[in-house]
Parts: structure tokens; C-alpha cells; sequence
């Protein structure tokens, strides 16, 4: 680091290295269990291959049911609330407020790592450098993540990596190559269009490329709208971080091609006529590069067996989506969707490095072959791996433990967590707490209330286990004696058949985004105290979590629950409800915004004093100058 240039100092439980959808939820999971967590990312906006940068779809399991949950769904239902014409700026925001707003995170954006520091097989810091405030930031800590995608740490390290496809001789696996070799999945830039009212013409760069019929161009786009554009891919024969550039200014040619074939040539002209191109990416999104190698590399054979393992903290159910490496330039089918089972299990035995000890791993860069990455790679499999990273991290800090002893010794503690956080891990039920075995629940319009009990939280077995019942209707949890209790867990439907991605085009008949109908929107919470008053603790209006959890902190002998509105179903729909007397990770808002009038008031009055140039200056002043 050069000592002319800022410099700053920072200590810290966890740093989380990378952004992206898996970054960030480890970050957040990792302060909302008490860990103090600083989160250093290389771009402006959170999000990586979701950010408006990229703006690739969020895709997860396939199947009835198999939606992620957790961080990815909460910060989900918050867009879908919050942003109903799909506007990438507002979900900017949405991801910024996960990371500004979250007590004991800090967040260091346009911060590269270059740099670290270690003792043994032990890293004890990174150094990185932060272009828009010319700073050199020095983060030291007791765990590392790297949800980089890249894996920056791995060559800073030494940390032990794979790059390219194995050969099936070496894993087994039927659909690896007959011979290993460095070749990737490549990067791809993505384009969004937008209808309007009346016709649009369109001239392309003159060195854009020509697409005819003669190219490979039909097979991908046919007569559609191209599906997202995600196979406008090009890298996967070279190397896709040291020859990103290059790569990129292959794509901007052929992206800028593919539109003039779609909008001026193609069989889709005539539809596309209204049609105009709103954007461009001016980042590809990356598929693959290095891999960690962790104590157990998942491969295709794992996947296909259904990934049973004691030590599952996530889960995928994505086809195992092989992209041939030349990309665009290939002129066969651009995929191979392999067959894969939803869902299957991820280990935790993946999530961390073989041979540097306090460095877990999240994202595409998992201890995974090539061929289990083509699965495990798309992001809803990946925030839910950013989700059990930064648990992990956390039961770390508070066990005084390195990730490794998590494996082997406290495992079920950590899958607890997640399950606890609305991570769904399959073959696994939540378990009755004492305070819920020895309550009487009721419902007042005598509906049963079994199933709030089962300890399934979605029908994943197609089975029903939501308690249905009118608006209005009350759930009531009653005991014996008093109880001490310190919140209120409650799951709602947010309909897990839903992917709730943002749009990939604007069409002037689309709908809007909105919350699904299913979910309650207002509800209240009573108690009833020792002496049997009954007091209302809140009422909560506006609701777009599934999982919401409400502080209680009292000595009761009851609680009600009482939906009074959804997001448009006629009935209420309710997965679980669970009085605790443990603490969880509560439920909050971020802080209100403050009225400009105030933020002005607090300023000393020196900084609003009016400028002194001197009276032959005064009233000459020239706006020309500091425009």
C-alpha cells in the first residue's frame, strides 16, 4: 500500500469478501446472529449477476414448492412491495437497504481486495483499495468469506482451487469430458428491450457484427424475444478473469449485432416493430472460474442421488445446465440441461477451505466438479450457501471455533439456525420446542390447527400444511401456568410457486409486480398477562415478510394472533406459529428517514455562514463557474 494515500484501519469478526446475491445474504445472516461483519465489494451497486449492472434472473429448484426462502425471500417479497413497475434502481435500493440498515454491518462499496495478510494457514487480514474515495481500507478479522465469485482470496492465499472441467476418468462423473482441460462455461452481457406506442427504428455501429441466416444466431433467438439473452455468451475457451476485457468488447459487438438481426432482419422484425432497445449491460455476468476445493467436492453423482448428507445446510434443484464452452461462437444447441433431482442437498463439508483454515467460501466458487457447478451455480442455490456461510460465521464468533469444528461437532446446531431463519433443508422438519409441546392452541372459528404443529413451513410433499382459515379469524396459544416467553415466530404464505424474478422486458399490457395475494397483511398480536388481562403487544400493518418474528419479552399465560387483511386472498394462510423462549433474529424496520428541515438544523451554523470573497465580489458571484 502506498503511505501517501489514505489509509484506514478496521477490526472485525467476519469479513465478507464479494456482493453479489450470496454475499450480501451471508453478511446480513451473519450480523443478524450477533457477529460484527464488514462486507467489501468491487462495484457501486449490491447484487453482482442480479444487480442492475448484470440483470440476470434469480433462478433456483425447479418444482412444486422448492422456492428459496430465507434473506433471498424476504428480500424479494420487499421488491415486489416496493417496486411494482420492476425498476433496477429501486432494486438497487431495496439491496442497499439490506446492507446499510443491518445493525453490526458495515458495508465498503467500490472496495477491490488485492492483498492479505496470514499467519500459517490462517488469513489475518486483506488490504484493498477504494477507488471513489482513494483510500486504502485494512480489514483485519477472524473469518473471511469469499463470495467473490472469483475467488480473489484463493490465489492471495494460497488456498487450494480447481479451475476448468475434470475428466470423467478422474470423478467418475458420466457427462464429464473423456479428458480434463481448463475450459468454462463463459461470460454472458445481457440486453433488455421496451415496447412502446409507435414504431422504432434502429441503426446499429458500424462495427457491430452481422448476423444473418446463414449464422448460428436463429437457433438461439428463433422468432422470440430472445429469453433473457442468456446465451450471448462468449469466454468459456479462454480464461474469464484474465481475458475479461477482451471478452467484454466481443460481446458489446455481437450484443449490438444480435439486436439489429432481432429488430431490422429477423423473423420476430415485424412484432418488434414498437419494440426499442432500453438497455444494455455494460458488465457481463460471469458463470465459472476458480473453485475452492473444500474437505468434500460435490459432484454429479452426489447431485444425482438426491445430496444426502448429514451435514446439509442448503439445497439445489436446478438442471445441471452445461454450457458449451465456445458459447456464441458454437453453432449446436448453446445447453445441455442434464437431468438433476429437486432438491437435492449441499454439505457444509463444501463451504469452506481444505487447507486455509478460517476461510469459508459461498457462491459459484464452492468445493463442487464442473459438472455439480452447473447446477449448484444459479443464484437461489447460491443464496441460500451465502445464508449457511454466514450462520456458520457466526455460530464461529460465538463457539470460539473454526469452520471445520462446525462440521464435526456442532452441525446440528447450525442446521437448527437455518431452519429457525426459514431455510427449508430437505428431509428435515423443525422440531417442537418444550413451550409449544406442552401448549393448547386453538383457532376461534374451530378450525383445526394441527398443521401449524407439523413442523413442515411449505408443501414441498404436496401435501397441505398451512392453517386456512376467514379474515379475522384469531389463533390463540394458551398454558396451564405462566410462561416465560421471548418472542412470537410466525410463517406466512408467500406462495413458493412463484420465482418473483424481476422482468427481463418491458411490454406496455405487462403487469405489475405486487406481493402475492396469499400473504397476511396486517395482523395483531395480544397477551395475556399473569393477572389474565389480555394487552395488545402490536399491530402490523403493511406485511411482506414470510417470516416474521416479534419480540415478546414477558411472563404470559396466553397469546393471540388475529389476521385482519392479505395482499388479496380471501382466506388467511399460515404455515406456523411458534411462541419461543429463546431470542431470534427479530423482525425490524429501517430506521425513518429524516425530514430535510431537521438534517439542515443539525449542521454547525459556520457550515451554512455566507460566503466571504470580499465586498468588491459581493453579488458578482458567477454560476457559469461551478456549474
Amino acid at each position: 500500500m502506498n503511505p501517501r494515500l489514505h489509509s484506514q484501519e478496521q477490526k472485525t469478526d467476519v469479513c465478507v469478501v464479494g456482493g453479489g446475491m450470496t454475499g450480501l445474504i451471508a453478511a446480513v445472516a451473519a450480523a443478524r446472529r450477533g457477529a460484527k461483519v464488514v462486507l467489501i465489494h468491487d462495484r457501486p451497486v449490491l447484487g453482482g449477476n442480479a444487480s442492475s449492472e448484470v440483470r440476470m434472473w434469480i433462478c433456483g429448484a425447479h418444482g412444486h414448492h422448492r422456492k428459496e426462502t430465507g434473506i433471498l425471500e424476504e428480500i424479494q417479497l420487499l421488491n415486489l412491495k416496493r417496486n411494482p413497475d420492476g425498476n433496477y434502481s429501486t432494486w438497487d435500493s431495496v439491496l442497499l437497504e439490506f446492507a446499510k440498515m443491518t445493525p453490526g454491518l458495515t458495508t465498503l462499496l467500490n472496495c477491490t481486495c488485492n492483498d492479505v495478510t496470514m499467519d500459517g494457514h490462517r488469513i489475518t487480514g486483506v488490504n484493498a483499495w477504494q477507488l471513489t474515495t482513494q483510500t486504502w481500507h485494512s480489514v483485519t478479522a477472524d473469518l473471511f468469506i469469499d463470495c467473490s465469485g472469483d475467488s480473489i482470496l484463493a490465489p492471495l492465499s494460497g488456498a487450494e482451487v480447481r479451475w476448468g472441467r475434470e475428466s470423467r476418468e478422474v470423478t467418475g462423473e458420466p457427462i464429464a469430458p473423456l479428458k480434463s482441460d481448463l475450459k468454462t462455461m463463459g461470460n454472458t452481457i445481457l440486453l433488455q428491450l421496451e415496447e412502446t406506442a409507435e414504431p422504432q427504428h434502429f441503426t446499429p455501429p458500424d462495427w457491430a457484427y452481422v448476423f444473418d441466416e446463414e449464422s448460428n444466431l436463429p437457433s438461439r433467438v428463433a422468432s422470440g424475444f430472445g429469453h433473457n439473452f442468456w446465451w450471448l455468451e462468449i469466454g468459456g475457451l479462454g480464461n474469464t478473469i484474465t481475458d475479461s476485457e477482451s471478452i467484454y468488447d466481443e460481446l458489446v459487438k455481437a450484443a449490438w449485432g444480435i439486436w439489429d438481426y432481432m429488430k431490422n432482419r429477423g423473423p420476430q422484425a415485424e412484432k418488434l416493430s414498437n419494440w426499442r432497445l432500453r438497455w444494455l449491460g455494460s458488465l457481463p455476468g460471469k458463470r465459472e472460474n476458480r473453485r475452492y476445493v473444500g474437505p468434500h467436492v460435490l459432484n454429479q453423482i452426489d447431485v444425482e442421488a438426491g445430496g444426502i448428507f448429514d451435514d446439509i445446510v442448503a439445497y439445489g434443484g436446478w438442471s445441471m445446465d452445461d454450457h458449451h464452452p465456445a458459447g456464441l461462437y458454437y453453432p449446436g444447441s448453446a445447453t445441455i440441461f442434464h437431468p438433476a433431482p429437486s432438491p437435492y442437498g449441499i454439505p457444509f463439508r463444501c463451504l469452506y477451505s481444505n487447507n486455509i483454515t478460517n476461510l469459508f467460501c459461498a457462491g459459484r466458487n464452492i468445493s463442487a466438479t464442473h459438472a455439480a457447478l452447473s447446477s449448484t451455480r444459479v443464484m437461489g442455490t447460491c443464496s441460500l450457501l451465502g445464508q449457511a456461510v454466514g450462520t456458520a460465521a457466526a455460530l464461529c464468533v460465538e463457539q470460539q471455533c473454526l469452520p471445520a469444528e462446525i462440521s464435526s461437532q456442532k452441525i446440528q446446531t447450525l442446521q437448527a439456525h437455518l431452519m429457525e431463519d426459514d431455510c427449508w433443508l430437505p428431509g428435515k422438519t423443525r422440531p417442537l420446542s418444550k413451550l409449544m409441546q406442552a401448549v393448547q392452541i386453538s383457532g376461534s372459528n374451530g378450525e383445526a390447527t394441527d398443521a401449524l404443529l407439523d413442523g413442515h413451513e411449505r408443501e414441498a410433499d404436496k401435501m397441505p400444511h398451512a392453517w386456512t382459515a376467514p379474515i379475522g379469524t384469531s389463533i390463540e396459544l394458551k398454558w396451564e401456568s405462566p410462561q416465560e416467553v421471548e418472542c412470537l415466530r410466525l410463517i406466512f404464505d408467500s406462495n413458493l410457486n412463484d420465482d418473483k424474478c424481476m422482468p427481463c422486458r418491458y411490454g406496455l399490457k405487462d403487469k405489475a409486480m405486487q406481493v402475492p395475494t396469499t400473504m397476511v397483511r396486517s395482523f395483531t398480536v395480544e397477551i395475556q398477562s399473569e393477572q389474565g388481562e389480555w394487552l395488545e403487544l402490536g399491530r402490523i400493518e403493511e406485511n411482506s415478510r414470510r417470516l416474521y418474528v416479534l419480540p415478546i419479552q414477558q411472563t404470559l399465560k396466553a397469546v393471540r394472533w388475529t389476521g385482519h387483511s392479505t395482499w388479496g386472498a380471501s382466506d388467511l394462510r399460515v404455515y406456523s406459529i411458534e411462541a419461543s423462549s429463546k431470542a431470534m433474529p427479530l423482525s425490524q424496520d429501517p430506521p425513518a428517514g429524516k425530514h430535510w428541515s431537521d438534517i439542515i438544523s443539525e449542521m454547525p451554523p459556520e457550515a451554512l455562514a455566507e460566503p466571504d470573497h470580499g465586498l468588491e465580489h459581493k453579488g458578482h458571484g458567477s454560476s457559469q463557474v461551478g456549474a
